[in-house]
């Protein structure tokens, strides 16, 4: 097999303007995704917005990923940042890894209003919602199903479940069955609400 370089058009770029930060890229079908360090997410994203040569003034996915299990990983947890040019078409993928400093069992949970201060410091990553403000909505879900705080973020609370619900049910050691919360909620009638 030969070993194949991975170029896109804003690597050179980044070179030039991040002389100090080794990069890491992966490409898989058709994809090409720039590994960024939690410290370096926001300079970098700031660049790829405003340098011309990249234009990247779209952020059209913000996703996280639980790889506990997966074979051969070296990190607990990603987020996943899909950028686009729109002038041109071309995508990016920035994609930063995180790992635990606390126990990720379900139960463990801090209410929103803590979770800036007291919440696990291995899973903060800054918000982005300062360059792309369509940031918000898409961060916003990620820390109510994985857990990971986006400090900085102007309105970080659950979107999916409610505030104290006890757990991120898309981390992979959340049971199937979950644990609990549909046997224990109450029930809201017409007559009661």
């Amino acid at each position: 097999m030969v070993s194949q370089s991975i170029t896109h058009p804003a690597f050179e770029p980044l070179k030039q303007a991040f002389p100090q930060i080794r990069f890491k890229a992966a490409h898989f079908r058709d994809m090409t995704t720039l590994v960024v360090s939690r410290e370096n997410l926001v300079p970098v994203s700031i660049f790829l917005r405003d340098d011309p040569r990249c234009g990247f003034d779209f952020l059209s996915e913000l996703n996280g990923v639980d790889y506990l299990g997966y074979p051969g990983v070296e990190h607990r947890f990603a987020v996943n940042y899909g950028l686009v040019n729109t002038r041109t078409t071309i995508r990016l993928w920035l994609k930063v890894f995180l790992d635990p400093q606390r126990e990720t069992t379900p139960g463990v949970d801090v209410r929103d209003e803590e979770a800036q201060t007291k919440g696990d410091p291995g899973l903060m990553i800054p918000s982005v919602t300062g360059v792309w403000p369509g940031a918000e909505w898409m961060e916003r879900e990620v820390y109510d199903m994985f857990g990971i705080i986006f400090t900085g973020h102007p309105d970080l609370r659950r979107i999916l479940t409610w505030n104290g619900f006890g757990s991120y049910p898309l981390r992979k050691d959340y049971p199937l069955r979950g644990i609990g919360e549909r046997e224990n909620y109450k029930i809201v009638t017409r007559d009661s609400a």
